[in-house]
């Protein structure tokens, strides 16, 4: 009887003990693991940052832009002569088929000269659908759409910044006495403003002499 007492009260025992070196075996595996996943956080790349005032079409978050000086040949020329004037400034679509502004308004007279903002290389000159216009590739993904524009180049051809490309046509729906300056990066359209720099502030002068 004593025999079989002190097995039936060894078993409580007996399962205590199992139970302890269970649970330290499953602090040590989530140890481990804990160490495991650090271990691999640490190796892992850090997220790439915003773009900033560039932001793709789809954006809406409103992000600013950090990243216009690394575009080639920052800061860019102003496309017409004048006043840097913005009509119609970039609004972002909620997603790529939203309505939105995909570029800026800026004023020119019809006639006016337009210049390429930036170093590059003539990619389409055409009419589509009701405008005509000129596109021009400066590298590293940024490509530039002027319209409407009447211009005499020819694909392929190459043009410097500050070179004149065409003139301040009529049509599309760019208003009359602007030119729409449309940007795109890598095929997403972005906010052109800032790749051309501050605005110059203005300069009061003294109405009268003496």
């Amino acid at each position: 009887m004593s025999g079989n007492t002190a097995t039936a009260g060894g078993r409580p025992d007996a399962r205590r003990r199992a139970f302890r070196a269970c649970a330290v075996i499953g602090a040590v595996v989530l140890l481990a693991g804990s160490a495991s996943s650090d271990a691999v956080g640490a190796a892992a790349p850090p997220p790439l940052a915003a773009s900033g005032t560039l932001t793709p079409q789809g954006a809406a978050s409103g992000k600013e832009d950090s990243g216009a000086s690394s575009a080639p040949g920052f800061p860019w020329t102003w496309p017409v002569g004048g006043p840097r004037t913005v009509i119609s400034p970039f609004r972002a679509p909620a997603h790529d088929y939203g309505p939105g502004h995909r570029g800026m308004d800026v004023a020119a007279s019809a006639g006016a000269t337009v210049r390429a903002p930036a170093d590059g290389i003539v990619a389409f000159r055409g009419v589509v659908v009701d405008r005509p216009l000129i596109t021009i590739e400066h590298g590293r993904g940024y490509v530039t759409t002027l319209e409407p524009v009447s211009s005499e180049l020819s694909p392929g051809e190459a043009v410097a910044a500050g070179e004149e490309v065409g003139r301040v046509a009529t049509g599309g729906h760019a208003a009359a006495g602007t030119l729409h300056v449309g940007v795109r990066i890598d095929g997403d359209y972005v906010n052109p403003r800032g790749l051309f720099g501050d605005i110059p502030r203005a300069v009061l002068l003294p109405c009268c002499a003496g």
